[in-house]
């Protein structure tokens, strides 16, 4: 073999090996984004999903939104259960009845708290009766149609499955009846911050209701909030909510897009809330 047979085939083989580099690296390419668009769907789905989760268990009425600079705040009043109260009852034993008349300790309930693990007590719960937020039927306001922060729940069985038995401590005045005699018991506040400066959307609890909707991060750290990450890679977040009425149901709806490298995936979701209070 002499040296010029031998620079042609190492040409050749060069020509080869570009051809076949050619039809490798685009598939791989291709996989390598088709990977990152499935790895920003599945963060964009589940952090939708939380947030909508968070929305089918508020309280009704209390879902509010603020937008402040590059960052939008959604609050809401999360619930853990609700039941309905006997407001009238056999004479013999009116401290079943919830009275609208004055501060009232004690009251039964005919359709039970279904999710509690009974005898139920805490003090830093709420207990919440016709929320339309509006003023003066505001729950935010922690007056009126909710009980005050530091109020001792106490929730155990009856003499009948459905008749479970809830005292307050202090005794509180209701302002309004629910039409459907809804109770509903409040663990306090949820907010989610979409920072599009920082790239992330996070939720906070742990913090007490207050008037004023927080809508920064140093603000609701400040008030004692628990703070956990739940996307990243967040280039842009649009969260809208019409109440509706008690007749029609309202609507949330939810739109994220997470953005890595040169991919991009943006998802919404609608979320149906029934506001009847």
């Amino acid at each position: 073999m002499t040296l010029i047979e031998l620079v042609i085939v190492i040409a050749i083989a060069g020509i080869c090996v570009t051809f076949m580099g050619l039809f490798i690296v685009t598939p791989i390419n291709a996989y390598s984004a088709q990977s990152q668009r499935a790895t920003l769907s599945d963060a964009a789905d589940g952090a939708l999903r939380l947030l909508s989760r968070d929305l089918r268990s508020a309280l009704p009425n209390s879902v509010r939104i603020t937008a402040s600079g590059n960052v939008t705040a959604l609050e809401l009043l999360a619930t853990a259960d609700g039941a309905r109260y006997r407001d009238n009852g056999p004479l013999t034993d009116p401290t079943q009845w919830l009275d609208f008349t004055q501060a009232d300790g004690a009251f039964a309930t005919t359709v039970p708290f279904a999710q509690l693990t009974l005898p139920y007590s805490s003090n830093s719960a709420y207990l919440a009766i016709y929320n339309v937020g509006v003023p003066g039927a505001n729950a935010y306001a922690l007056a009126n149609v909710i009980t005050p922060a530091g109020t001792q729940i106490t929730i155990k069985a009856g003499a009948t499955p459905n008749a479970q038995l809830v005292t307050l401590s202090p005794a509180f005045q209701f302002a309004w009846g629910s039409p459907g005699k809804r109770v509903y018991l409040v663990t306090g506040p949820v907010s989610y911050l979409c920072d599009t400066a920082a790239g992330t959307l996070t939720r906070y609890s742990g913090y007490p209701i207050t008037a004023t909707q927080a809508s920064s991060a140093g603000a609701l750290l400040a008030a004692g909030a628990t703070a956990g990450l739940v996307a990243a890679n967040v280039a842009s977040c649009n969260f809208t909510y019409t109440p509706g009425t008690a007749q029609r149901v309202g609507m949330a709806t939810l739109s994220l897009q997470l953005v890595s490298g040169t991919q991009e995936v943006q998802l919404l979701h609608q979320v149906h809330l029934v506001n009847a209070p």
